[in-house]
Order: structure tokens, then C-alpha cells, then sequence
């Protein structure tokens, strides 16, 4: 019975040594090394894991950031560019300067602007809403207020308003990660340029109808009137779709298209002090006063000249 001890313990002992052998071989024969910059970058990245940049996570960013040898493509909206410059520096390259981005919602049809027609009763989402019909309400385009954006938020950024019904942002703990983009069905939260100091204009709407079923759906909406286009001197609106859009590249902020847009589907936010709409007009009153002289008489010299 010793023996047979013995024997079992020295077996199991000499198969263990081969098998520790034999894997030991394999992890040699097979291993992959890889680059002890992606451990680097890793260690450098905040951890979120929100697919933000576009990879599955921190891991899979650092592996094609080393891959690639450089950042014109890769980039972590959640560490930003001070986490981006460590980056670079493990790479031994530069990184271009981004703008900060925060998510905006472009929506502002609340309870009291867009007036419910139907009441929904189902599951609390809004993929599972926007499948089965267009809404409470009789814009088809607008929020559906279940959340989904709110749930998606990794940051607690996004939180629902229960007196307007609509998603509200945090800039302060936004990350531009656009998961809450991705979540939203009906593709109402866009990410845009931040702005200097935080101040931004954006058209609040992105309604497709045409102005009067626009208007009898939601007062707050863009009836696509394109006076906001004509106004601006930095082409920095266009009109497409019945809807008007701000390229936030463009605008100069002067807040004209705010001041005349007869529906408040304009949004100027950050800026320092209330719009004074009057002062505004009168801005471009004078203006208008201005080029109309100017033409006038561009108009006289010429035909002095062709009389001449």
C-alpha cells in the first residue's frame, strides 16, 4: 500500500515537470512579443473603456496608436489634449491641437412647446419607441424621453428633465465620448465644437417637415424660413432639408440669426450677457441701411461714367 503511494506521488510528480516543460516550450515557441509602448499608452490612457475613440478600449487604442506610429487618427476625447500630448511623447511624435467638444441636444420641444397627441405605453426605450411609431407627439423627428442617451452616459453627464421631458448636459463632466449620440434613435445629440470660453450657437431643431406642419407640431421648432441664412455675413448657415444648420467653424457669434429667427429654434449659449434682440436688429437695420447707400451709389458713378 506504501509502495503504491510512493509510486502515485513520483508519477504525478515527473508528469507534472514534463507538462510544466512542455507548456513552458509552447509559450516560448509561440509567444508574440509585443511593443512595451502599448503597456505605456495604457497606463497613460484614463481607463474608461467607452469605445469613444473608436476601439473597443484603452488596450485596443494603444495597440493601433503604436501600430500606426502616429496620432492623425487616433484620438482620446475623454483624456483630451493634455492626455494626448503623454501619448505622443511615448510615440516619439506630435499631436495636432483639437477643440474641446461636448454633446448638444437639438431638440427643444418640451411638454409645453410640443403637446402630447397619444400616450405611449411599453418599454421604457427609445430604440424600442422609435420602431414601433413616431412618437407622443406630432413631430416625428424630436425626442422620444426615455433616456436612452441618459442610460448610455458612462459619466453621468446626461439627466432627464422632467418639466420640459427632454435630455439635459453637464458640460462639466461631458467627455464628448458620443456614446449618447450612437444611443439616440431619432439622431437629435450631435457633438460640437465647445466654443471659446464655452459660449456656442446652434439651431436647437432638426425637423424636416415643412414650415406649417413644423409649426402646428412644435413652436420651438426651425420652420426652414432660411431668414437666419440671409442674415449671416459669415456664411456660416445653411439651409438643407427644410431644416437650417450652424457651422460652428464659421460662426463668428455675432448672434444676429438669434436675434431673428421668429421661432427661437436659435440657441446661443455661454455668452455673458442676455441677447438684447432690439439692439441686434437695429444692428442690422443699419448695416442693411449701409450696403443699400453704398450700392445706390456704385449704381450713379457708373451710369455718370457710361453717360460720360
Amino acid at each position: 500500500m506504501t509502495n503504491t503511494i510512493i509510486w502515485t506521488v513520483v508519477i504525478l510528480t515527473v508528469l507534472g515537470l514534463v507538462l510544466s516543460l512542455v507548456l513552458f516550450w509552447v509559450a516560448r515557441k509561440f509567444r508574440v512579443e509585443e511593443d512595451p509602448r502599448i503597456d505605456d499608452i495604457e497606463k497613460t490612457l484614463p481607463g474608461a473603456n467607452c469605445g469613444g475613440c473608436g476601439f473597443a478600449g484603452c488596450r485596443a487604442f494603444a495597440d493601433a496608436a503604436v501600430k500606426a506610429g502616429n496620432l492623425d487618427s487616433n484620438y482620446c476625447p475623454v483624456g483630451g489634449a493634455e492626455v494626448m500630448k503623454k501619448v505622443a511623447a511615448i510615440l516619439g511624435c506630435e499631436v495636432a491641437e483639437s477643440a474641446p467638444m461636448v454633446a448638444v441636444v437639438r431638440c427643444a420641444g418640451s411638454c409645453q412647446a410640443r403637446p402630447k397627441i397619444n400616450e405611449y405605453q411599453g418599454e421604457r426605450s427609445c430604440k424600442v419607441k422609435a420602431g414601433l411609431y413616431g412618437g407622443d407627439t406630432g413631430c416625428l423627428f424630436g425626442c422620444l424621453g426615455c433616456g436612452d442617451c441618459v442610460a448610455a452616459c458612462a459619466f453621468g453627464a446626461l439627466s432627464m428633465n422632467g418639466e420640459t421631458g427632454l435630455p439635459e448636459v453637464d458640460e462639466s463632466k461631458c467627455t464628448a465620448c458620443g456614446k449618447c449620440t450612437a444611443a439616440c434613435p431619432k439622431h437629435i445629440i450631435e457633438l460640437r465644437n465647445k466654443g471659446p470660453r464655452g459660449i456656442r450657437e446652434f439651431v436647437s431643431c432638426v425637423n424636416k417637415d415643412k414650415g406649417p406642419a413644423v409649426r402646428k407640431a412644435c413652436s420651438a421648432a426651425c420652420i426652414g424660413c432660411g431668414l437666419c441664412a440671409k442674415t449671416c455675413t459669415h456664411d456660416a448657415i445653411t439651409l438643407a432639408d427644410n431644416v437650417a444648420y450652424i457651422d460652428f467653424a464659421k460662426c463668428k457669434l455675432c448672434r444676429e440669426c438669434e436675434a431673428v429667427c421668429p421661432t427661437g429654434a436659435i440657441h446661443g449659449v455661454g455668452f455673458p450677457k442676455p441677447l438684447d434682440k432690439e439692439a441686434v436688429k437695429q444692428r442690422i437695420a443699419e448695416r442693411k441701411a449701409k450696403a443699400a447707400e453704398a450700392a445706390k451709389l456704385e449704381t450713379a458713378v457708373k451710369k455718370e461714367d457710361n453717360n460720360g
